[in-house]
């Protein structure tokens, strides 16, 4: 996802992707830890668009505040 993707969508919006991907990175680590799983870098790619999102989000509470 492109950082004017994530500019562009809502406050709602934001915490739902964010909770969404916080899943699927559980996920993915689960799955990681019981057998290694084919692209270890999905787990790095997803924590840093958690990061993003997260980031995002307060920007935009900032911005509304």
């Amino acid at each position: 996802m492109k950082n004017s993707e994530i500019r562009a969508l809502t406050i709602d919006e934001l915490r739902q992707k964010i909770a969404g991907e916080k899943e699927s990175l559980l996920k993915l680590k689960f799955a990681h830890a019981v057998s290694p799983i084919e692209n270890p870098m999905k787990i790095k790619e997803n924590k840093k668009l958690v990061a993003r999102l997260i980031t995002a989000l307060r920007v935009k509470e900032l911005e509304n505040a």
